[in-house]
């Protein structure tokens, strides 16, 4: 369960970094080594999205965000519009109104963010960054490779803002993501382009990953980093369905308190919001 009231207590600093629709059969230590490194320091695992969660980004982000399910949230499509975050407010919404100082970056998708399509799911924050992917007026094959590289440099360019703002400031509580290995899946299935991707995303994580080490006190900020996807793709790309290589996504994190082997902290997407606050020093009341 979620802290029930905003009780502060010495506490550590926390990075959240989310991959949308990276399957969890493509995780390993060749193709995406920053985050199997980061397992190996805590923990990589399985996290099944819940039967009654609709293995869309909306829902499933919204489960990650606030540690209640669709029966709270309300959420059930990509379009947020009828949520009920206003009672089950975000993880990153809870630390800023206890006082933290706190980070969204969002690259690509406007609803994380933005007030557009029900939107923003994370509702305040300190400092909020968002970098919109360009729109492309090509066609046929040319416009998914387009849009493909559109969302890639939206996810570079908000991965540079992030990474600065975490060297420098080191915000207590932030949430980046990263939309554009989901947009290759949709657009080329789960072949070259969409690895590509996730290689790509990887290598971004692992520069957010050394942004935080690279400042002199990290040690003694206590860091816990969580990476962690919504959903999977099939083979020929999209979901919303139940199938095994959608319905399993996964979550890597290591930090203080965070031992490597089983049983992992995360098994469920309901599961990180009340990890991210207890280990920035929120406990209930």
């Amino acid at each position: 369960m979620l802290p029930s009231g905003p009780t502060l207590r010495p506490g550590g600093h926390v990075l959240v970094i989310g991959v949308d629709g990276v399957r969890f059969d493509l995780l390993g230590p060749d193709t995406t080594p920053s985050v199997w490194g980061l397992g190996q320091s805590g923990f990589l695992a399985p996290v099944p999205v819940d039967e009654t969660t609709p293995t869309w980004s909306g829902p499933c982000w919204a489960t990650i965000a606030t540690g209640t399910g669709v029966t709270g949230h309300g959420i059930t499509g990509n379009d947020l519009t009828g949520h009920r975050l206003a009672d089950h407010p975000d993880f990153v919404t809870r630390a800023t109104r206890a006082g933290l100082p706190t980070l969204v970056a969002v690259g690509g998708w406007p609803p994380l963010a933005m007030p557009e399509d029900g939107g923003p799911l994370f509702a305040e924050a300190t400092r909020r960054e968002f970098v919109a992917a360009a729109k492309t007026s090509l066609t046929g094959d040319g416009r998914k490779k387009a849009v493909v590289r559109n969302w890639d440099a939206a996810d570079e360019t908000v991965t540079g803002l992030a990474a600065a703002i975490l060297a420098d400031q080191a915000p207590r509580v932030s949430f980046v993501y990263l939309g554009a290995v989901d947009i290759a899946g949709h657009l080329t299935g789960a072949g070259n382009t969409y690895r590509t991707a996730a290689r790509a995303a990887d290598q971004r994580v692992g520069r957010l990953l050394a942004a935080v080490r690279s400042r002199p006190s990290s040690e003694r900020e206590n860091w816990t980093i969580v990476v962690i996807t919504d959903h999977g793709h099939l083979d020929e790309g999209g979901h919303g369905g139940r199938e095994p290589e959608v319905t399993t996504a996964w979550a890597a994190g290591a930090g203080p308190g965070i031992r490597p082997g089983p049983p992992p902290p995360i098994t469920r997407q309901d599961e990180v919001a009340p990890l991210v606050l207890a280990a920035a020093g929120w406990r209930g009341d």
